[in-house]
């Protein structure tokens, strides 16, 4: 969905957000904005994962109770868990129980460190994959792209799972790599002076 629609305060925001409240403050705030710290950039890749044939919104509601399962999305923590810690997270009504996820997302931890060492910084790797903004279609008019294929086959090779090219794609639009705001969405231009703003990590 492309176009605007009115929101609580009456001012045009991205389609998505519908008439749901709470996706409000993560689209006005969140959405779209560049990331540069390490843990932000895991957990919202691992909270992609997890979205992988679902709606946001059952995962934004469900967040804080993902952060309190998974350590903070603490990599090196999260590494440490257990066959037991599945067995256990298993049985969380908070979460998303899906067995193949859950052990993606703890193999991710563990992956992210080895990437860390090597790369210096998880945003450093992440932001040599930020698209040319004039290679792109208008915005929310794609899924994919050369960008998104390049990072998921980069990550598999280093034995990442649950990162395919779509899930990616979702990724580098909500951590800021793209500004995928509509036209006409109030905050587009913020997004867009965040950006300017924002200094690459290296």
């Amino acid at each position: 969905m492309s176009k605007t629609l009115p929101g609580h305060d009456g001012r045009p925001r991205c389609g998505w957000c519908g008439d749901i409240p709470e996706f409000f403050p993560y689209h006005d705030t969140e959405w779209g904005f560049p990331v540069d710290d390490d843990r932000r950039l895991f957990e919202k890749l691992c909270f992609e994962s997890f979205q992988s044939g679902l709606s946001w919104r059952t995962i934004l509601n469900k967040r804080e109770n993902f952060r309190a399962a998974f350590e903070n999305f603490e990599p090196a923590k999260m590494a440490r868990l257990t066959e037991q810690d599945v067995e256990r997270l298993l049985q969380d009504a908070g979460i998303i129980r899906h067995r193949g996820k859950i052990e993606a997302v703890i193999n991710n931890a563990a992956r992210v460190q080895e990437l860390i060492a090597e790369e210096g910084s998880f945003a450093a790797y992440v932001w040599r994959y930020e698209p040319d903004p004039d290679s792109l279609g208008p915005p929310q008019s794609q899924s994919t792209s050369p960008e998104s294929v390049a990072l998921a086959k980069d990550l598999k090779k280093r034995g990442w799972k649950f990162v395919g090219p779509t899930t990616v794609y979702a990724f580098l639009q909500s951590m800021g790599l793209i500004n995928d705001h509509v036209e006409g969405c109030v905050i587009r231009e913020e997004a867009a002076r965040a950006r300017e703003a924002f200094t690459r990590p290296v």
